[in-house]
């Protein structure tokens, strides 16, 4: 790279795992109907309702392209950092996970995932870390298998040789509603050690108001795929209902839990999570301001958003726009935004799918121009550093 030493970045990208907990994310869709497509202690204050947008000018930052930290990936989803600041990356389309050397930019395919079926908007998705994962070695994944989405763990030996470094998968959640769209996708480790997991209604809009089945929710499970114990509902991994489909999940400072979703044809949104709260789909989209349904704290045109992955650094929300080909910054300032958002990048580097906080003043962005929506260049996809404000 030579913008950074490789001392220096290690060890920003170090510091970024030690507190992804509670201020990272973890991550698809695309334009057209197909895709249009609070952790426990949230904030009592936000109530059932989010408070509304500001009206003013947008806050001054910055989001500036440094370096291309790698290129040449293909149909990247999920990605997560290590301990040592280097990333491990899925491939949706071709099952596999792969190490990326955050310094010199070479990637390393460590392993498949049996059992995957890429098709539509499926395939290898969301990756996690286990919170012991010192001592486990446990990279958690999301997938689309022939019959539904699952939850497995593999553990990653680092002994073996490349491409056979990762275990066989122990499922921990099976039965998530599979389709040809709205999969959802996105895991992720909460300050709580729980695993979070934001599902889609697989395009049976019935299944988000539905408390029996897992699509359209945020879901909440032990490291074992066990209902977390005080979950809303006893004895069930549901953790909010009435979404359309989530692929976006990060903590902010105050430990408050932030989801990005897929709109139809009018609004994405930004929502702040509070447990057992209805968020909707299908009967709103967008800020309806409908007591029995809880508002997003800000929302989009379609065309100007498509969110997938979203990370918290600086103050702010990060969300990678898929069709508005751009990054927003949401500021904010208790669970709301402080000024409007503010969008960045737009249309010079294509689809965005994920973002990830990378320690100091730092995100780390993933392209998706080879996901079948896209345009790709020679070098697509590629993995971006940005220095932020």
């Amino acid at each position: 790279m030579g913008i950074v030493r490789r001392a220096g970045v290690r060890a920003l990208l170090a510091a970024a795992v030690l507190t992804a907990g509670t201020a990272c994310s973890s991550s698809g869709g695309g334009p057209g109907p197909a895709d249009r497509t609070a952790s426990p202690g949230a904030s009592a204050s936000a109530g059932s309702g989010a408070s509304p947008s500001p009206t003013g000018p947008p806050a001054k930052g910055s989001a500036t392209v440094t370096a291309t930290v790698a290129k040449g990936l293909k149909s990247p989803w999920g990605a997560v950092a290590l301990p040592d600041g280097d990333l491990l990356v899925s491939s949706r389309d071709e099952g596999t996970v792969s190490r990326v050397d955050t310094e010199t930019g070479k990637v390393t395919e460590i392993g498949s995932v049996p059992g995957v079926a890429p098709s539509g908007e499926g395939g290898l998705l969301g990756l996690a870390l286990s919170p012991s994962f010192a001592a486990d070695r446990q990279v958690y994944a999301y997938f689309t298998t022939e019959s539904d989405n699952r939850v497995a763990r593999l553990r990653y030996d680092e002994r073996r040789p490349a491409g056979q470094q990762l275990g066989a998968p122990d499922t921990v959640l099976r039965d998530i509603p599979k389709g040809v769209v709205h999969n959802g996708g996105r895991i992720a480790f909460g300050p709580d050690k729980m695993l979070y997991a934001g599902t889609g209604e697989a395009g049976e809009v019935g299944l988000s108001q539905d408390p029996e089945s897992l699509g359209g929710k945020i879901l909440r499970m032990t490291p074992d795929g066990r209902p977390a114990p005080d979950n809303p509902t006893p004895g069930s991994l549901v953790y909010s209902l009435g979404h359309r489909n989530v692929q976006g999940l990060a903590w902010d400072d105050g430990k408050r839990l932030w989801a990005a979703e897929f709109g139809q044809n009018t609004w994405d949104e930004l929502n702040l999570i509070q447990p057992g709260k209805n968020y909707g789909w299908p009967k709103a989209e967008g800020k309806k301001g409908d007591p029995a349904f809880v508002d997003p704290v800000a929302q989009w045109k379609t065309e100007e958003a498509s969110p997938s992955g979203i990370a918290f650094a600086e103050g702010s929300i990060w969300m990678a726009g898929l069709r508005g080909e751009r990054l927003w910054r949401i500021p904010l300032a208790g669970p709301a935004p402080s000024a409007k958002p503010q969008a960045f990048l737009e249309g010079e580097h294509g689809r965005l799918r994920t973002v990830l906080a990378a320690g100091g003043s730092q995100l780390l962005l993933i392209t998706s121009e080879t996901d079948g929506r896209g345009a790709p260049a020679v070098d697509d996809d590629r993995i971006l550093r940005l220095s932020i404000r």
